[in-house]
């Protein structure tokens, strides 16, 4: 096993722990740990709500999720004498739930959780269909999840760090700030907002203490969305065996990772849409020396997938178009037709006995693929859902006799204001 050098207790909250973490981004947070490039590491890694999150059957918790409290980053970790302009190397060798640790309070010892965000505290892709909180729990069984709230369904999960990335510039971080301000300021009053601006209420800001960290929790960027750092990207594909090129902006890279998931469908659907969980990542570092100029790669991360994806080989797929559910037409517009392909996906699973709400989450945490399938025929782009048929215990594919009527269970838990 690579030598452990950021550990996590378990009994601990995250800002109680030997070395500090961060839910922010910012140039002035120190390394919490220095590794050379070519070096293998473990890092631990807290679910990202740090333990708000209970294995119960109410969705009171996910109703008043803490957002402001995300995400628990482990990190930074800054690599020897990674330079800006380079591309920071890693590999991920392995990543999994909570070590040795299979029954326990916290997502990651033995279960994790899905949830569908109220419209007021983040919402979701289909939050003007779902404003309710709702939950489902899921058990790990080696690779296998099965939830008490979604019965009928059974799949491999696609282990994966939802956000992993280097630490921003100075100028970078001001580029953020100032065109994600100006997109809030078009419609302020949103609910939910279109996008977070800096927060300092409940900031961890590693080791930073003082003025200074008054002076960063003033600036420091929030963590929920996917920037020029990589960061939340949420890309379900990102598991063991992947190579990812991050680039560098400040000195030693200050590489951060968090928010596992023990598995997620293609766009985490329901915000809170992987089965979210804490664990442990083992990484191994190197270093591009000006590889940000030499392939082009000034304000993306670029990966190579590992090969440890579940071989699923029937699929059941749903289409959808940029036509609004009032029948308004839109152009070319994908994002629409991904939320109607999967609100087509929704419908035809109510057909077998689940509730609306099971389906979602059950798109939101299995293995589901995404795909733009056509965006050049005007006036509409096509989008597609590919529903794995061999995650359900009965037959979901349409046939003579009519759809299978399944028990749905107790339901997912609800909550509402």
């Amino acid at each position: 096993m690579p030598d452990l050098v950021f550990p996590l207790d378990s009994t601990k909250k995250f800002t109680e722990q030997q070395l500090p973490g961060h839910n922010r981004w910012h140039h002035a947070i120190p390394p919490a740990v220095t590794v050379k490039p070519g070096e293998s590491f473990r890092v631990h890694c807290r679910e990202w709500f740090d333990g708000a999150i209970e294995n119960n059957d109410s969705a009171e918790d996910i109703l008043n999720a803490p957002l402001t409290t995300v995400h628990t980053l482990s990190g930074p970790i800054a690599v020897e004498g990674a330079k800006p302009g380079d591309l920071l190397i890693v590999d991920i060798l392995d990543v999994g739930p909570i070590p040795q640790e299979d029954s326990g309070p916290l997502a990651g010892q033995g279960w994790g959780y899905t949830g569908i965000f109220p419209t007021d505290n983040g919402g979701g892709f289909l939050t003007e269909q779902f404003p309710d909180a709702y939950k489902a729990v899921w058990d790990f069984a080696g690779q296998t999840a099965t939830s008490r709230h979604v019965p009928g369904v059974s799949f491999t999960g696609i282990v994966h760090p939802g956000l992993m990335g280097t630490a921003p510039s100075k100028d970078l971080l001001g580029t953020w700030n100032t065109r994600e301000a100006a997109l809030i300021a078009t419609d302020p009053d949103r609910v939910p907002p279109l996008a977070l601006p800096p927060e300092p209420q409940d900031a961890i800001l590693g080791s930073l203490t003082g003025d200074e960290f008054t002076a960063a929790a003033a600036e420091a960027a929030r963590t929920a969305p996917p920037r020029e750092n990589g960061g939340n990207q949420d890309i379900k594909n990102m598991t063991k065996g992947t190579r990812i090129f991050y680039p560098v902006f400040i000195d030693g890279g200050n590489l951060s990772v968090g928010d596992l998931h023990f598995s997620q469908g293609d766009g985490e659907i329901t915000f809170c849409g992987a089965i979210e969980m804490g664990g442990f990542i083992d990484l191994r570092v190197d270093i591009l020396r000006g590889g940000m100029d030499t392939y082009g790669v000034s304000e993306n991360a670029i990966f190579m997938p590992g090969n440890t994806d579940p071989q699923y080989s029937q699929w059941l797929a749903f289409s959808g178009t940029s036509v609004t559910l009032d029948g308004e037409q839109r152009y070319l517009d994908s994002h629409l037709s991904y939320q109607r392909a999967c609100l087509h996906a929704i419908d035809y699973l109510t057909k077998f006995g689940y509730a609306r709400e099971q389906a979602y989450l059950l798109l939101g945490a299995a293995p589901i693929e995404g795909r733009l399938s056509g965006v050049v025929d005007i006036p509409n782009a096509c989008a597609t859902v590919y529903l794995p048929t061999a995650i359900f215990d009965f037959d979901v594919t349409p046939g003579p006799a009519g759809p299978v009527q399944i028990d749905p269970g107790m339901g997912a838990p609800h909550a509402s204001r």
